[in-house]
């Protein structure tokens, strides 16, 4: 049985989260995670390339979310055919090392995504930690969403829920 760590069908789930754009380095990008009427999150904004910027991110709120044992990460989304990457952090800190794993939806319709835990690669500040110690689910504190890779304009994905299974 996945331990489901958000479920956006609550109002009040997207609460727990807040931007963390590319303003920390002087860039103008912007995002948020809202809830949606219709019953999900979207994770929207828009990316811009000015000032040396490129990237729009959302966290949550720490707190022990982790799950031993955990093969994979399961997300269920739509999308607009852009690059996301999902993000798990093992500790509280606001600037430090973090676990990610691409994805790209296709298409307008939801997708149940399998992300694998072995998958996550260690990042700090966007680049690879080699030697870093493999992801641990259990330690998993922090959630976050981000969208990168150049990929300036507008961006919505929608976001129904986030398990460890």
């Amino acid at each position: 049985m996945p331990n489901v760590l958000f479920d956006f069908s609550v109002p009040t789930a997207a609460d727990a989260w807040s931007a963390i754009d590319d303003r920390v380095m002087g860039g103008v990008s912007r995002s948020r995670l809202r809830h949606d009427t219709a019953g999900h999150a979207v994770f929207e904004g828009e990316v811009s390339l000015a000032q040396n910027g490129g990237f729009a991110s959302v966290r949550s709120t720490a707190r022990a979310m982790g799950s031993p044992g955990a093969e994979a990460c399961l997300i269920e989304v739509r999308g607009d055919s852009k690059q996301f990457k999902l993000s798990l952090f093992t500790d509280d800190g606001f600037d430090s090392l973090n676990y990610q794993s691409s994805f790209a939806p296709t298409g307008g319709d939801w997708q149940a995504l399998r992300l694998p835990i072995s998958a996550f690669r260690a990042t700090f500040r966007g680049r690879d930690v080699p030697g870093a110690p493999a992801l641990d689910p259990a330690r998993i504190r922090q959630v976050g969403l981000m969208i990168a890779a150049r990929q300036a304009g507008p961006f919505a994905l929608g976001i129904r829920s986030i398990s460890l299974a």
